[in-house]
Protein backbone atom coordinates (compact mmCIF):
# COMPACT_ATOMS: atom_id res chain seq x y z
CA UNK A 1 0.00 0.00 0.00
CA UNK A 2 2.62 2.81 1.12
CA UNK A 3 4.68 1.49 -2.42
CA UNK A 4 1.25 2.70 -4.49
CA UNK A 5 1.40 6.29 -2.42
CA UNK A 6 5.05 6.50 -2.98
CA UNK A 7 5.02 5.57 -7.00
CA UNK A 8 2.04 7.55 -7.09
CA UNK A 9 3.51 10.28 -5.32
CA UNK A 10 6.78 10.29 -7.92
CA UNK A 11 4.68 10.23 -10.65
CA UNK A 12 3.31 13.52 -9.73
CA UNK A 13 6.30 15.12 -9.04
CA UNK A 14 7.82 13.97 -12.30
CA UNK A 15 4.59 15.40 -14.67
CA UNK A 16 5.08 18.89 -12.44
CA UNK A 17 9.19 18.24 -12.98
CA UNK A 18 8.39 17.82 -16.90
CA UNK A 19 5.55 20.44 -17.15
CA UNK A 20 7.73 22.89 -15.86
CA UNK A 21 10.65 22.22 -18.57
CA UNK A 22 8.16 22.04 -21.28
CA UNK A 23 7.19 25.59 -20.37
CA UNK A 24 10.72 27.08 -20.26
CA UNK A 25 11.24 25.12 -23.42
CA UNK A 26 8.04 27.20 -24.87
CA UNK A 27 9.03 30.43 -23.63
CA UNK A 28 12.68 30.26 -24.49
CA UNK A 29 11.63 30.01 -27.62
CA UNK A 30 8.87 32.64 -27.87
CA UNK A 31 11.25 34.97 -26.59
CA UNK A 32 14.36 34.45 -28.64
CA UNK A 33 15.14 36.86 -31.15
CA UNK A 34 18.16 34.58 -33.07
CA UNK A 35 17.93 35.22 -36.60
CA UNK A 36 15.52 38.59 -35.98
CA UNK A 37 16.03 41.74 -37.93
CA UNK A 38 16.27 44.61 -35.67
CA UNK A 39 16.67 48.60 -36.32
CA UNK A 40 17.85 50.40 -34.09
CA UNK A 41 17.38 54.14 -34.87
CA UNK A 42 19.87 56.18 -33.06
CA UNK A 43 22.31 53.48 -33.34
CA UNK A 44 25.77 54.99 -33.44
CA UNK A 45 26.56 56.12 -30.39
CA UNK A 46 25.42 55.95 -26.68
CA UNK A 47 22.28 53.83 -25.45
CA UNK A 48 21.43 53.03 -29.23
CA UNK A 49 24.76 51.77 -30.09
CA UNK A 50 24.74 49.46 -26.82
CA UNK A 51 21.11 48.08 -27.41
CA UNK A 52 22.60 47.23 -30.79
CA UNK A 53 25.50 45.25 -29.13
CA UNK A 54 22.97 43.03 -27.19
CA UNK A 55 20.64 42.25 -29.98
CA UNK A 56 23.81 41.08 -31.91
CA UNK A 57 24.42 39.27 -28.69
CA UNK A 58 21.15 37.48 -28.80
CA UNK A 59 21.29 36.32 -32.77
CA UNK A 60 19.78 39.39 -34.20
CA UNK A 61 21.26 40.52 -37.78
CA UNK A 62 20.95 44.40 -37.03
CA UNK A 63 20.47 47.46 -38.72
CA UNK A 64 21.86 50.97 -37.00
CA UNK A 65 20.71 53.96 -38.76
CA UNK A 66 21.79 58.29 -37.62
CA UNK A 67 22.69 61.05 -39.43
CA UNK A 68 26.29 60.83 -38.80
CA UNK A 69 27.63 58.11 -41.77
CA UNK A 70 31.16 58.92 -40.52
CA UNK A 71 29.94 57.86 -36.70
CA UNK A 72 28.03 54.94 -38.35
CA UNK A 73 31.06 53.41 -40.01
CA UNK A 74 33.14 53.08 -37.08
CA UNK A 75 29.94 52.16 -34.76
CA UNK A 76 29.68 49.54 -37.22
CA UNK A 77 32.83 48.40 -37.15
CA UNK A 78 32.86 48.30 -33.38
CA UNK A 79 30.08 46.08 -33.60
CA UNK A 80 31.98 43.52 -35.83
CA UNK A 81 34.75 43.25 -33.87
CA UNK A 82 32.59 42.97 -30.83
CA UNK A 83 30.68 39.62 -32.53
CA UNK A 84 27.79 41.06 -34.19
CA UNK A 85 27.68 38.38 -37.41
CA UNK A 86 25.76 40.73 -39.64
CA UNK A 87 25.66 44.07 -39.41
CA UNK A 88 25.10 46.94 -41.65
CA UNK A 89 25.01 50.81 -41.06
CA UNK A 90 22.59 53.09 -43.07
CA UNK A 91 22.55 56.86 -42.89
CA UNK A 92 18.91 58.06 -42.05
CA UNK A 93 17.25 61.15 -40.84
CA UNK A 94 14.00 59.70 -38.72
CA UNK A 95 12.64 63.30 -39.01
CA UNK A 96 12.46 62.92 -42.95
CA UNK A 97 9.78 60.45 -43.73
CA UNK A 98 11.79 59.88 -47.60
CA UNK A 99 14.25 58.69 -45.86
CA UNK A 100 12.86 56.37 -43.42
CA UNK A 101 11.58 55.21 -46.08
CA UNK A 102 14.22 53.89 -48.04
CA UNK A 103 16.20 53.02 -44.77
CA UNK A 104 13.35 50.51 -44.42
CA UNK A 105 13.26 49.27 -48.16
CA UNK A 106 16.66 48.68 -48.09
CA UNK A 107 16.94 46.67 -44.62
CA UNK A 108 14.33 44.82 -46.45
CA UNK A 109 16.08 43.93 -49.56
CA UNK A 110 19.46 43.46 -47.56
CA UNK A 111 17.57 41.04 -45.13
CA UNK A 112 14.05 40.16 -46.31
CA UNK A 113 11.78 41.45 -42.90
CA UNK A 114 11.99 43.31 -39.74
CA UNK A 115 11.16 41.76 -36.93
CA UNK A 116 12.30 44.43 -34.15
CA UNK A 117 12.22 48.02 -34.51
CA UNK A 118 14.00 50.00 -31.37
CA UNK A 119 13.19 53.81 -31.51
CA UNK A 120 15.73 55.67 -29.86
CA UNK A 121 16.75 58.31 -32.16
CA UNK A 122 16.58 61.63 -29.95
CA UNK A 123 18.09 65.30 -29.70
CA UNK A 124 18.20 66.94 -25.86
CA UNK A 125 18.22 71.10 -25.76
CA UNK A 126 18.78 72.22 -22.10
CA UNK A 127 17.93 75.84 -21.64
CA UNK A 128 15.45 77.91 -19.66
CA UNK A 129 12.33 78.69 -21.70
CA UNK A 130 12.82 82.28 -22.31
CA UNK A 131 16.09 81.30 -24.04
CA UNK A 132 14.57 79.13 -26.13
CA UNK A 133 12.65 79.83 -29.95
CA UNK A 134 9.94 77.92 -31.46
CA UNK A 135 11.82 76.22 -33.82
CA UNK A 136 13.59 74.65 -30.54
CA UNK A 137 10.50 72.87 -29.89
CA UNK A 138 9.41 72.29 -33.76
CA UNK A 139 13.04 70.38 -34.23
CA UNK A 140 12.70 68.45 -30.51
CA UNK A 141 8.84 67.22 -31.77
CA UNK A 142 10.06 66.64 -35.49
CA UNK A 143 13.42 64.11 -34.57
CA UNK A 144 11.93 62.64 -30.42
CA UNK A 145 7.70 62.48 -31.67
CA UNK A 146 7.99 62.48 -35.61
CA UNK A 147 11.37 60.31 -36.66
CA UNK A 148 9.36 57.59 -33.84
CA UNK A 149 5.97 57.82 -36.09
CA UNK A 150 7.32 57.86 -38.98
CA UNK A 151 9.76 54.75 -38.29
CA UNK A 152 6.74 52.88 -36.97
CA UNK A 153 4.47 53.83 -39.83
CA UNK A 154 7.05 52.61 -42.45
CA UNK A 155 7.54 48.77 -40.67
CA UNK A 156 4.19 48.61 -38.99
CA UNK A 157 2.18 47.36 -42.48
CA UNK A 158 4.39 44.53 -42.74
CA UNK A 159 4.37 43.43 -39.66
CA UNK A 160 1.07 43.79 -39.24
CA UNK A 161 0.28 41.75 -42.42
CA UNK A 162 2.80 38.75 -40.72
CA UNK A 163 0.94 39.06 -37.62
CA UNK A 164 4.54 39.22 -35.83
CA UNK A 165 6.39 41.58 -34.85
CA UNK A 166 8.14 44.13 -31.57
CA UNK A 167 8.37 48.03 -31.53
CA UNK A 168 9.99 49.31 -28.86
CA UNK A 169 10.01 53.15 -28.14
CA UNK A 170 12.68 54.49 -25.67
CA UNK A 171 10.93 57.57 -24.31
CA UNK A 172 12.08 59.40 -20.89
CA UNK A 173 11.15 59.92 -17.04
CA UNK A 174 10.79 63.21 -19.06
CA UNK A 175 7.56 61.81 -20.92
CA UNK A 176 5.92 61.08 -17.33
CA UNK A 177 6.97 64.27 -15.53
CA UNK A 178 8.17 67.78 -17.03
CA UNK A 179 11.57 68.06 -16.36
CA UNK A 180 12.55 72.21 -15.98
CA UNK A 181 14.98 73.57 -18.69
CA UNK A 182 14.16 70.38 -20.73
CA UNK A 183 11.14 71.55 -21.95
CA UNK A 184 11.45 70.82 -25.31
CA UNK A 185 12.21 67.28 -24.69
CA UNK A 186 9.72 67.17 -22.28
CA UNK A 187 6.78 67.93 -25.00
CA UNK A 188 7.97 65.48 -27.39
CA UNK A 189 8.84 62.48 -25.05
CA UNK A 190 4.97 62.96 -23.84
CA UNK A 191 3.63 63.07 -27.10
CA UNK A 192 5.95 59.90 -27.85
CA UNK A 193 4.49 58.06 -24.59
CA UNK A 194 1.46 58.78 -25.61
CA UNK A 195 1.72 57.40 -29.33
CA UNK A 196 3.87 53.92 -27.41
CA UNK A 197 0.34 53.41 -25.64
CA UNK A 198 -1.95 54.12 -27.50
CA UNK A 199 -0.24 51.82 -30.49
CA UNK A 200 0.21 49.43 -27.72
CA UNK A 201 -3.81 49.28 -27.40
CA UNK A 202 -5.08 49.32 -31.27
CA UNK A 203 -2.02 46.19 -31.74
CA UNK A 204 -2.76 43.96 -28.95
CA UNK A 205 -4.61 41.32 -31.16
CA UNK A 206 -2.64 41.97 -34.45
CA UNK A 207 0.33 40.14 -33.24
CA UNK A 208 2.86 43.38 -32.89
CA UNK A 209 3.92 44.19 -29.10
CA UNK A 210 4.65 47.63 -28.29
CA UNK A 211 6.72 48.23 -25.46
CA UNK A 212 7.29 51.94 -23.66
CA UNK A 213 10.78 52.24 -21.91
CA UNK A 214 10.78 55.00 -19.87
CA UNK A 215 14.53 55.91 -17.99
CA UNK A 216 15.54 58.30 -16.00
CA UNK A 217 19.33 59.92 -16.55
CA UNK A 218 21.73 57.31 -17.72
CA UNK A 219 25.64 57.64 -17.92
CA UNK A 220 25.54 57.68 -21.84
CA UNK A 221 27.29 60.68 -22.50
CA UNK A 222 24.73 62.52 -23.89
CA UNK A 223 25.96 66.27 -22.02
CA UNK A 224 28.37 66.19 -24.85
CA UNK A 225 25.96 65.95 -27.16
CA UNK A 226 23.29 68.04 -25.65
CA UNK A 227 22.48 71.42 -27.16
CA UNK A 228 22.64 74.32 -24.60
CA UNK A 229 20.96 77.83 -24.60
CA UNK A 230 20.32 80.78 -22.11
CA UNK A 231 23.92 80.53 -20.10
CA UNK A 232 25.51 77.02 -21.70
CA UNK A 233 28.57 76.81 -19.84
CA UNK A 234 26.46 76.96 -16.38
CA UNK A 235 23.96 74.71 -17.83
CA UNK A 236 26.16 72.02 -19.46
CA UNK A 237 27.66 72.26 -15.54
CA UNK A 238 24.24 71.13 -14.02
CA UNK A 239 23.21 68.73 -16.61
CA UNK A 240 26.31 67.31 -17.09
CA UNK A 241 26.97 66.90 -13.47
CA UNK A 242 23.43 65.12 -13.12
CA UNK A 243 23.87 63.00 -15.97
CA UNK A 244 27.38 61.23 -14.96
CA UNK A 245 26.91 61.06 -11.08
CA UNK A 246 26.51 56.99 -10.23
CA UNK A 247 23.20 57.16 -8.08
CA UNK A 248 21.28 59.74 -10.07
CA UNK A 249 22.39 58.26 -13.35
CA UNK A 250 22.16 54.55 -13.55
CA UNK A 251 24.92 52.61 -16.20
CA UNK A 252 23.92 52.68 -19.94
CA UNK A 253 25.39 49.06 -20.44
CA UNK A 254 22.71 47.80 -18.04
CA UNK A 255 19.85 49.53 -19.06
CA UNK A 256 20.51 48.27 -22.59
CA UNK A 257 20.00 44.59 -21.26
CA UNK A 258 17.00 45.81 -19.54
CA UNK A 259 16.08 46.81 -23.06
CA UNK A 260 16.33 43.98 -24.71
CA UNK A 261 15.00 42.10 -22.27
CA UNK A 262 11.72 43.93 -22.46
CA UNK A 263 11.50 43.31 -25.78
CA UNK A 264 12.27 39.73 -25.67
CA UNK A 265 9.24 39.47 -23.00
CA UNK A 266 6.98 42.07 -24.99
CA UNK A 267 6.33 43.88 -21.82
CA UNK A 268 4.11 46.81 -22.14
CA UNK A 269 6.43 49.62 -19.97
CA UNK A 270 9.60 49.70 -18.49
CA UNK A 271 10.57 52.28 -16.14
CA UNK A 272 14.89 52.53 -15.57
CA UNK A 273 16.37 53.51 -12.63
CA UNK A 274 15.69 54.37 -8.99
CA UNK A 275 15.50 58.03 -9.24
CA UNK A 276 12.89 57.99 -12.78
CA UNK A 277 10.73 55.41 -10.53
CA UNK A 278 10.70 57.35 -7.08
CA UNK A 279 9.78 60.89 -9.36
CA UNK A 280 7.32 58.78 -11.57
CA UNK A 281 5.51 57.34 -8.14
CA UNK A 282 5.94 60.77 -6.44
CA UNK A 283 3.85 62.44 -9.58
CA UNK A 284 1.08 60.46 -9.57
CA UNK A 285 0.40 60.14 -5.47
CA UNK A 286 1.48 63.57 -4.63
CA UNK A 287 1.16 65.82 -7.85
CA UNK A 288 0.93 69.29 -6.24
CA UNK A 289 4.22 68.87 -3.82
CA UNK A 290 6.14 67.38 -6.56
CA UNK A 291 5.30 70.41 -8.67
CA UNK A 292 6.42 72.79 -6.14
CA UNK A 293 9.76 70.66 -5.65
CA UNK A 294 10.09 71.23 -9.30
CA UNK A 295 9.66 74.80 -8.91
CA UNK A 296 11.86 75.26 -6.27
CA UNK A 297 14.46 73.03 -8.09
CA UNK A 298 13.79 75.67 -11.33
CA UNK A 299 15.12 78.45 -9.05
CA UNK A 300 18.89 77.12 -8.33
CA UNK A 301 19.22 76.59 -11.77
CA UNK A 302 20.90 78.59 -14.30
CA UNK A 303 18.56 81.46 -15.19
CA UNK A 304 18.58 83.27 -18.97
CA UNK A 305 21.21 86.15 -19.87
CA UNK A 306 19.40 89.21 -19.96
CA UNK A 307 19.50 91.62 -22.57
Amino acid sequence: MKRSYWLRDAAAATAVVASWWLWRRIRRRRTSLARHVAIVTGGSRGLGFLIARELAREGCRVVICARDEAALVRARDELRAAGAAQVIALPCDVSDPEQVEAMVLETQRRFGQIDVLVNNAGIIQVAPVDALSLSDFQRAMDIDFWGTVNTTLAVLPAMRARRSGRIVNVTSIGGKVAVPHLLPYDCAKFAAVGFSEGLRAELARAGVSVTTIVPGLMRTGSHQFAEFRGKPAAEHAWFGLAASTPGLAMSARRAARRIVRAAKRRKAEVVIGVPAKILRLCKELFTAPTLRALSVANRLMPKAKTV
